[in-house]
C-alpha cells in the first residue's frame, strides 16, 4: 500500500474552508428564503461532508474499490431518499375517506 504525505497547509486550507462554510450555514439560517433555506443548508452540508471524506478520511488517495463502495453507498442513499419523497409528496393527491 502506498503512503501519501499530505502537507499541513492542505489540512489548514480545508479546515479554513470548513469554518467558512459553517459560518455560511449560520448566515443562511438567519434569512428567510422560503423553501430554498433547506436547499441551501443541505447544499452547504453536502460540500462540507465531501471535503471531510476526501481529505480527512483520505478518500482522495484511496483505491478504486473504496471509491466504488462509496459511490454505491451514495447511490443507495439517493434511492432511499427518492422513495421517501415519492411517498411524502404524493400523500395529498387522494382525498381522505369519509366516515361511515
Amino acid at each position: 500500500m502506498t503512503r501519501h504525505i499530505v502537507s499541513p497547509k492542505v489540512y489548514l486550507l480545508v479546515f479554513a474552508v470548513l469554518i467558512a462554510l459553517t459560518a455560511a450555514t449560520t448566515q443562511v439560517a438567519r434569512f428567510d428564503f422560503g423553501p430554498l433555506n433547506v436547499v441551501a443548508a443541505l447544499t452547504i452540508a453536502a460540500i462540507k461532508a465531501t471535503l471531510v471524506v476526501l481529505f480527512f478520511m483520505h478518500l482522495i488517495h484511496s483505491s478504486h474499490r473504496t471509491k466504488v463502495v462509496l459511490a454505491a453507498g451514495v447511490l443507495w442513499l439517493i434511492i432511499l431518499i427518492s422513495l421517501l419523497l415519492s411517498d411524502v409528496l404524493t400523500r395529498g393527491w387522494l382525498p381522505a375517506p369519509k366516515a361511515w
